[in-house]
C-alpha cells in the first residue's frame, strides 16, 4: 500500500495535470526551435520551460476549485473531491506556483512577463466565470495554447509563417478539443449555468462543429509545405499525424460512451504533442 506522503505527492501531481504542465513547457521550447531552426541559449530554454510549466501548473490548479461540483458528479477521484487535497492546500500550491511563474518569466524580460501575466489573469478568469460561456470559452482555452508559440516566437526574436502556421494549429486543435470535452462533461455541466454547445444544440450537432475545427486543423498541416517553408520531412510527419487523427477523430465522433471519448480525445492530444515533438527537436540533429 502507498503510504499517506506518496498519496499526498500523487494527488499533487494530479492537481498540477502534470502531463499538460510539462506539455506546455516543452511547446514552448519547441516553438523557439521551430523559429530559429535551432536549440536556443540553453538559459533561455530552461527559463522558458520552467514559466510554462508553473502558469499551466496554476491554471490547471485553479480549474479543479471552480470545477469541484461538478468534478463530484464527473470525476469523483480528483483530488478535491476524493478528499485527498484541501481548498486551503490547493489556494497554497496555486500561490506557489504563480509566484514562480512570474519569477521565472521576469528573467526572461518585460515582454515575457507582461504576455505571461495576461495569460495567467485569463486563464484565471476562464476557471472562475468564462468557463460556463459555452463557445466563448472554449475559443478563450484554445487562445492561450495557441499564444504559446506566439510566445516562443518572441522569446526568439521573430515571429515568422512557421510559428503562425504553428499557432494556429494549436488554437483549432484545442478548439475542437474542448468542444468534444464539453460533450463528455455534458452531466455534470447540468448542475451549472454552462452555455456548451452540446448542452445547448445537443450533442451529436457538438461533435459535428468539434469535426469542423478538426478538419480546419487538418488543412492548416499543409501550408508550411504549400508556402515552401518547410520540405518533405515535414510533410510526410504531418501527414502520418493527420491519418492517424482522422481515425480518432471519426472514433469520438461515434463514441458510444464517456470513457471511450474520452480515450479518443486523450490519444489525440498525445499523437499532436509527438509530432510537434519529434518534428521540433529534429531541426537539431
Amino acid at each position: 500500500m502507498k503510504s499517506f506522503m506518496q498519496v499526498k505527492l500523487f494527488a499533487c501531481a494530479d492537481l498540477i495535470r502534470m502531463d499538460l504542465a510539462i506539455g506546455a513547457g516543452f511547446f514552448l521550447v519547441a516553438g523557439e526551435i521551430l523559429v530559429t531552426g535551432g536549440l536556443p541559449p540553453i538559459q533561455q530554454v530552461i527559463l522558458g520551460f520552467l514559466t510554462l510549466f508553473f502558469i499551466s501548473g496554476s491554471a490547471n490548479i485553479s480549474n479543479d476549485y471552480f470545477d469541484r461540483e461538478v468534478d463530484k458528479i464527473n470525476l469523483p477521484s480528483r483530488p478535491l473531491p476524493s478528499g485527498w487535497i484541501t481548498i486551503r492546500e490547493l489556494w497554497a500550491f496555486f500561490s506557489l506556483f504563480t509566484i514562480l511563474g512570474f519569477v521565472t518569466a521576469s528573467l526572461l524580460g518585460p515582454e515575457v512577463l507582461i504576455l505571461v501575466f495576461l495569460l495567467w489573469g485569463i486563464a484565471f478568469f476562464y476557471n472562475m466565470k468564462f468557463k460556463e460561456c459555452g463557445f466563448f470559452g472554449n475559443f478563450i482555452v484554445a487562445f492561450c495554447l495557441g499564444m504559446i508559440f506566439i510566445l516562443a516566437g518572441i522569446l526568439a526574436g521573430t515571429i515568422n509563417g512557421v510559428i503562425l502556421t504553428f499557432a494556429g494549429l494549436a488554437f483549432f486543435f484545442d478548439l475542437g478539443e474542448e468542444v468534444a470535452s464539453d460533450v463528455m462533461d455534458v452531466k455534470g455541466d447540468e448542475i451549472r449555468s454552462s452555455k456548451s454547445i452540446a448542452k445547448r444544440w445537443g450533442k451529436d450537432k457538438a461533435m459535428v462543429v468539434s469535426g469542423l475545427m478538426f478538419v480546419v486543423f487538418f488543412l492548416l498541416t499543409l501550408i508550411p509545405f504549400l508556402m515552401g517553408w518547410l520540405w518533405y520531412d515535414y510533410l510526410i510527419l504531418a501527414l502520418i499525424m493527420d491519418l492517424w487523427m482522422i481515425i480518432c477523430v471519426i472514433k469520438l465522433m461515434r463514441n458510444e460512451t464517456t470513457d471511450k471519448g474520452r480515450v479518443q480525445i486523450r490519444r489525440l492530444y498525445l499523437t499532436w504533442g509527438l509530432f510537434v515533438f519529434v518534428f521540433a527537436f529534429s531541426r537539431i540533429l
